[in-house]
């Protein structure tokens, strides 16, 4: 098991919480303001899902990203 903490604007927290349970068997979400003021922390405990292989991380634009948040047309 691991945590996870994003950084993002609070108009995207739902989707991107959304977005990690369906890959990760997921805590209930934790959610604070951001220092900056404008953005929120999100806290989730997470673990992968039995009898899931993870898939390697992919190198897009210099930037490591993880499988299922790949542009489709890769």
């Amino acid at each position: 098991m691991f945590e996870i903490r994003i950084v993002c604007d609070s108009a995207e927290a739902d989707s991107i919480t959304t977005a990690l349970r369906r890959v990760f068997v997921t805590g209930t979400a934790r959610q604070y303001p951001a220092r900056d003021g404008h953005n929120v922390r999100l806290y989730l405990t997470a673990a992968e899902r039995e009898g899931d292989i993870a898939a390697p991380a992919a190198e897009v634009d210099g930037m490591t990203q993880w499988p299922w948040y790949l542009p489709a047309d890769r």
